[in-house]
């Protein structure tokens, strides 16, 4: 048997700084043998293997230590070679305790980065090659050279600039604030604002109009260091920009200063802005350092197996789709007996002919077993019946990517079937992909027949066909199908309208391009033809509508190019509001190279913050077989478009990596000791120079403006919830006493809650450019893996829970104590400080009341509701939305339409029975928040049908869809909707008792856990 020990999965889930005994085999055939700590580096251990060779036989023979690399099998069974010598033996996760030392072949740098691609995005390199794919291969080039491409325009950028990709500016809505709840900027006092030089421990408080540009105020600064430090030379202000202390964030361009997020916060919580001048001689220094990362590179789900076949027969059935339509009648196999090989050797026809094809037909297959039911004792019936059952399914498209029609074998890799209430056995929704899992999925071998000589290829609509005149007859019936926004099937003769009449949907409806194209007929290709030209002179949509075109439905590439090419108007603020979606939407692709994952990346690489969400949001679902290939191909390529953001993307993952295995440690271990023990077990743990290293100064995911520097392992904890969620504190270097947390959470699938708080940010945004400002928290979070995930902490906050039961007496008595939550407001606001704090309650209550309505969030006690000491209100984990609610024994648990308890009322109305005036005031602030959200209803439907590629649990079907459709009331008049919403916030209220008894059996039932 070879040296080293087997199986060493289970040492590297074990914590501590111990030895590990290694087995080291050097290119002169020496062996040694000697312990090394677990947490050395590769480059310290290569250090001890020297020393001990020296003493060794053929040490001569030896080139120096940088001339050979280890290599080992890792922990996937794969020959890895450990290229990145800053990595410590414990993350490398040897399968067995043997390394190799070999001679370095090729390109050190290149090799490097490779491995550091291949470690950050959870998928080795050699993966893509070994694919043999011509596809695979063609994308990988093309994107390699275009995001270097754009790597090196950066690089050639002005350092002011190159500041808009690094550094870009985080603002607020455009439209000015106004009553209620907004900042008047317009004749109030001027804004106190400290600003210092960098490398400087002087600052200065200079007073600045709120309308200023940040021009102005570095002029001002600039004017008071020459006045203080008597200075002769004549510095400008345009040679300097303001960098927000403490974090990676910058004020400049032609924005007001109360236009800046960060400005806006304190000028609204009453703080001063701390700001530092920095000259522009160091943001070339950043970007000199980032260019030479670049050119030194220039220069050189887990599934499981299918059932057991409890059957006698298999039959597979295939169908034609564009998009979700079928194009033809689904033609079904023969049956054969079940095999490990069954043959059918049967040919499939489809009542369709070549020509008619859409450009994005994809053949649709289902394996199926056929089960005999058993007979009944007492049927008369001859026949049993018989019951299918589906097994596997797979998709492929009819032309490839070249657009050529496919011809010859292929052998199709299949999916394992889920059963959906629907009963389809066809998945025209799924992927494209074949099964990457081929030891354990079944292949199904087909081959598409040569109907010509040669190639047959999809022809290209650059003329404009002959084109049938518009009728103008019939307007008021068009107008009727083209405003009903609740539509879901058309009948026959409205589908004849609009097809007659799409020259004057053209020009008089163009956002009604997605009613035209569901009932085009893509079986016709005249009709093809028409449609396409059409679309070469369809105007421009804004995203509300643009968005709704990237769905499965509407596969055509002529429609998703012009989707995209109306997307490209998107500010970069914008299209980070809806990329969660866009990167979703990547599955319904039908080929590598598309349109929407080049346009993805080049925005991203234009973008650094839209890069690093980009990279997340691809990153977290890598597990996921189906598109694995398709994500990592594209992280690939950002990758290698901006070199430099590996490292900070490495540490972050380094991190992550950490976490996960702290969490698993108190997992393995709080069950077999007391909680307070268990909790300095895992402080002593962090403190290992490991952990500390690993844990300490990175950019944080959820927001790369923040640094999260040294981590403050005395105040880090676990809470109580079933998975342990870690709770972690960070110093901010930068500010005195300023500390910054996040929740890790490993075991829960966090990507509901992430769209949750999207569409609450989305609200947010719309109800301030409408002037109405609610005070939301929007909190971060965003989903890093399979069920794993980060939370922004708020700080100086508390539960309704925690502050009922700590002013009463009982739990059974704390959810009705009313006076409980002012109280509490009181003690944590002073006399002159206790209104605001009272209208921050008032307006935020009213956001959430709506947003909670409108999402349908469900499973709402007081353990989920939290409270700032400044009076926000907001809510947390959002695992039950679009009326999923829960129940017990059958028994539906939320009864109100939304959360308006009395006490809510109580502190709205100041503890005074008859101020009256107050609550009328919160009453039209929900009403007018309804209403902007109701305009706005289609952007919120687009983005939920976007969202089903994500296949969440809770958001699987247009029955989901319905809900937000009947909440947002589509296709009523403002009138009504308004009538139906007074109807349900009356509800809310009237029936807030029932609630509070829900949260006095939440209470109890905790109680009696603890």
């Amino acid at each position: 048997m070879p040296p080293g020990e087997y199986g060493m999965l289970g040492e590297w889930e074990k914590e501590g700084d111990h030895d590990i005994m290694m087995d080291f085999l050097l290119p002169t055939g020496i062996f040694l043998k000697f312990p090394v700590s677990r947490n050395d580096t590769i480059g310290a251990i290569k250090k001890m293997v020297w020393r001990n060779a020296s003493s060794e036989p053929l040490y001569g023979a030896l080139s120096d230590a940088d001339a050979y690399v280890f290599t080992c099998i890792n922990s996937t069974a794969e020959r890895e070679e450990l290229e990145d010598e800053t990595r410590r033996l414990c993350d490398v996760r040897l399968f067995m305790s043997v390394l190799r030392l070999v001679a370095r072949e090729g390109d050190r740098v290149e090799k490097l980065t490779n491995t550091q691609i291949s470690l950050l995005i959870g998928k080795g390199l050699h993966e893509f090659d070994s694919q043999k794919n011509h596809e695979v291969n063609e994308f990988r080039v093309k994107m390699r050279s275009f995001c270097e491409e754009k790597a090196q325009d950066r690089q050639r950028l002005p350092w002011y600039q190159w500041m808009e990709y690094s550094f870009s500016c985080d603002l607020e809505p455009c439209v000015s604030l106004a009553e209620p709840g907004g900042i008047k900027t317009k004749g109030t006092k001027k804004i106190f604002v400290n600003v210092k030089f960098e490398a400087s421990d002087e600052s200065f408080m200079l007073q600045q109009e709120p309308q200023d540009l940040p021009v102005i105020l570095m002029r001002s600064a600039l004017k008071k260091k020459a006045t203080v430090f008597r200075s002769v030379r004549q510095e400008k202000p345009e040679d300097y920009t303001l960098q927000v202390n403490g974090r990676w964030e910058f004020i400049y361009g032609k924005y007001p200063l109360c236009q800046f997020k960060y400005i806006f916060s304190c000028l609204r919580g009453g703080q001063t802005p701390h700001l530092t001048m920095v000259h522009h001689s160091t943001v070339v220094k950043y970007q000199e350092e980032q260019g030479c990362l670049g050119s030194q590179l220039s220069k050189s789900r887990s599934l499981s197996k299918p059932p057991p076949l409890p059957v006698k027969k298999l039959v597979v059935q295939a169908g034609l789709f564009h998009g979700s339509e079928l194009l033809c009648k689904v033609v079904t196999s023969g049956e054969v007996n079940v095999c490990s090989e069954p043959l059918w050797d049967q040919k499939l026809v489809f009542d369709i002919s070549v020509s008619d094809l859409p450009r994005m037909s994809r053949l649709c297959f289902a394996l199926y077993a056929v089960i005999e039911k058993a007979k009944k004792p007492r049927s008369t019936k001859k026949k049993n019946k018989k019951a299918d059952c589906p097994l596997a399914w797979v998709n492929t498209m009819v032309f490839d990517y070249k657009d050529q029609l496919k011809t010859g074998e292929f052998l199709l890799s299949t999916w394992p079937s889920v059963p959906d209430d629907k009963g389809d056995l066809l998945n025209p929704m799924g992927t494209v992909e074949k099964n990457p899992n081929v030891d354990s999925a079944a292949g199904l071998l087909i081959h598409f027949p040569n109907i010509r000589p040669h190639p047959l290829y999809y022809p290209h609509f650059d003329k404009p066909t002959s084109y049938i005149c518009n009728h103008y007859t019939c307007n008021h019936l068009l107008k009727e199908i083209v405003d009903n926004k609740n539509y879901t099937e058309f009948f026959e003769d409205e589908k004849e309208l609009l097809w007659k009449l799409r020259g004057v949907v053209r020009e008089r409806y163009p956002e009604s391009l997605s009613k035209l194209l569901l009932i085009t007929k893509w079986n016709k290709h005249e009709d093809v033809a028409q449609m396409v030209t059409f679309l070469q002179k369809w105007p421009d949509l804004p995203a509300l509508h643009a968005l709704e075109l990237l769905d499965y439905s509407f596969p055509d590439p002529m429609v998703r190019s012009f989707t995209i090419r109306c997307l490209r108007k998107l500010r970069d603020e914008e299209l980070l509001q809806y990329l969660l979606q866009l990167v979703q939407v990547l599955k319904y692709e039908s080929y590598l190279d598309c349109d929407l994952a080049t346009f993805l990346l080049e925005r991203a690489l234009s973008n650094k913050r839209i890069g690093h969400f980009l990279f997340w949001h691809l990153r977290s679902e890598m597990h996921v077989s189906s598109v694995s290939l398709r994500f990592g191909l594209i992280l690939e390529a950002y990758c290698r478009g901006n070199i430099y953001h590996i490292k900070s993307l490495w540490k972050q993952n380094e991190a992550l990596n950490k976490m996960k295995a702290l969490n698993d440690f108190v997992k393995s271990g709080w069950q077999k000791t007391s909680r307070q023990q268990m909790t300095d077990d895992m402080k002593l743990c962090i403190k290992q120079e490991a952990y500390m290293e690993a844990l300490s100064y990175l950019l944080s995911p959820l927001n790369p403006s923040i640094m999260l520097s040294e981590i403050c392992a005395d105040r880090c904890k676990f809470m109580d919830s079933k998975m342990k969620p870690l709770w972690l504190m960070y110093k901010n270097k930068w500010v005195q006493g300023d500390t910054v947390g996040i929740i890790f959470k490993n075991g829960d699938d966090l990507r509901q809650d992430m769209l949750t708080l999207q569409m609450i940010q989305l609200m947010e945004i719309l109800w301030k450019k409408e002037g109405l400002d609610l005070r939301m928290i929007p909190y971060g979070c965003l989903s890093t893996g399979n069920k794993t995930g980060l939370i922004e902490v708020v700080k100086n906050s508390d539960t309704i829970a925690n502050i009922q039961r700590n002013n009463s007496n009982s739990a059974a008595t704390a959810a009705f104590n009313k006076d409980a939550l002012l109280n509490w407001l009181k003690s944590k606001n002073p006399e002159d400080k206790l209104d605001q704090a009272i209208e921050e309650f008032t307006l935020s209550c009213a956001g959430y009341c709506v947003a909670t309505y409108v999402l349908g969030i469900g499973d709402r006690h007081n353990d989920n509701i939290m409270i700032k000491e400044t009076g926000q209100l907001f809510h947390i984990d959002f695992g039950h939305f679009l009326g999923n609610f829960k129940s017990k024994f059958g028994i539906n648990r939320e009864r109100v339409p939304f959360i308006l308890t009395y006490d809510f009322v109580h502190v709205i109305q100041q503890g005074r029975t008859n101020n009256s005036e107050k609550f009328e005031r919160f009453r039209e602030c929900c009403e007018q928040a309804y209403k902007i959200l109701c305009r706005n209803g289609t952007l919120f439907v687009n983005l939920f049908a976007m969202m089903k590629a994500a296949g969440l649990p809770e958001l699987s079907s247009f029955k989901d869809i319905q809900y937000l459709k009947d909440s947002l009331a589509l296709g009523k008049s403002e009138e009504e909707a308004l009538k139906n919403f007074k109807v349900k916030f009356n509800e809310a209220l009237r029936e807030s008792w029932k609630t509070k008894v829900n949260w006095m059996m939440h209470s109890l039932a905790k109680d009696s856990r603890l």
